[in-house]
């Protein structure tokens, strides 16, 4: 199984006309997703490389029966893009595009409390692939491969050097969700934590997070009253000085220590979490966690020697 997206889903790209939108919705469809059309309003009637263009999302939505939008719309209009979205009633929205204003996703935020079916995952992320079955991002198909092991993070670069290391050893991924680096996001760790403890085909967790913010120490919190499955975590930032932004916008430790990566670290082991030192032991460390119940675990291990 999976969570969030599979063979079922029925994906428009909100910005598909435009050169981002256009590769990645061919990407897209060559993995094997059902990508039924793109938005642009002004454009509607269109057809570009077979994807038949509409205005509006509720319209795309009535001809093409689409649940799921992928966005790559320019940042000012992003939120927009969003809310359209989310009103027309599209269940899962996954937006790629980084640098939209905080105050535009503070709104998006409260408006999201009033559609609670609706799910956001990002911005300024790497999007979902379910290995083996369908993505909506701009991951590397190719790294991937279906298994047991459930994949959260705010960074694509770990996403896919995490997931490189795994299918290395033989171990897939039931889903990798990229919740996105920004200050305000829409899915956090902890709501992915709690699709994949009820996902049955998911045996194992791996989070990885950033310094800034409190998202890992909630997920923390919720894991330790909840998960059965053992969880991973990988912390980045952990020489980064306070008040200095590493990389995403929400990589911020504040001057008093707070969200630093020893502060996470120490509140991800309270719960009962294995913490990972290294990122080139994201791999090694999760093939142990599934022991004795992954084969590749004992290689793992060997090769981790």
């Amino acid at each position: 199984m999976s969570v969030l997206i599979g063979r079922d889903t029925k994906l428009i790209v909100q910005g598909l006309t435009g050169r981002e939108g256009r590769f990645h919705a061919h990407a897209c469809r060559e993995y094997g997703t059902s990508v039924v059309g793109g938005v642009t309003p002004g454009k509607g009637g269109a057809v570009v490389d077979g994807f038949p263009i509409f205005d509006t999302v509720r319209q795309a939505m009535s001809q093409t029966g689409a649940d799921a939008s992928l966005i790559f719309v320019p940042p000012l209009q992003a939120a927009g893009a969003i809310h359209e979205a989310m009103v027309a009633g599209i269940g899962l929205i996954v937006c790629i595009t980084e640098g939209i204003p905080v105050l535009d996703m503070v709104r998006v935020k409260r408006a999201l409390q009033d559609h609670p079916a609706c799910r956001l995952v990002g911005p300024n992320c790497s999007g979902i692939i379910s290995p083996g079955q369908a993505k909506a991002g701009i991951m590397p198909g190719n790294i991937h491969m279906p298994g047991p092991v459930g994949i959260v993070s705010r960074s694509g670069t770990l996403t896919y050097e995490a997931a490189a290391q795994l299918s290395a050893l033989g171990i897939g991924q039931s889903t990798c969700i990229g919740i996105g680096g920004d200050p305000i996001v829409g899915m956090s760790h902890r709501d992915a934590l709690a699709l994949f403890e009820a996902d049955p085909d998911t045996r194992a967790v791996l989070m990885i997070g950033e310094i800034g913010g409190d998202s890992e120490e909630a997920a923390a919190r919720w894991a330790q009253d909840h998960m059965t499955k053992p969880v991973a975590a990988f912390i980045a930032g952990r020489a980064a000085p306070p008040g200095r932004r590493m990389g995403h916008a929400g990589a911020i430790i504040g001057g008093n220590g707070n969200g630093s990566a020893a502060e996470k670290m120490a509140r991800l082991r309270e719960a009962g979490i294995t913490v990972v030192d290294s990122p080139a032991e994201l791999g090694v460390t999760v093939a142990r966690l599934l022991e004795p119940d992954q084969p590749a675990a004992a290689a793992a291990k060997g090769r981790s020697r």
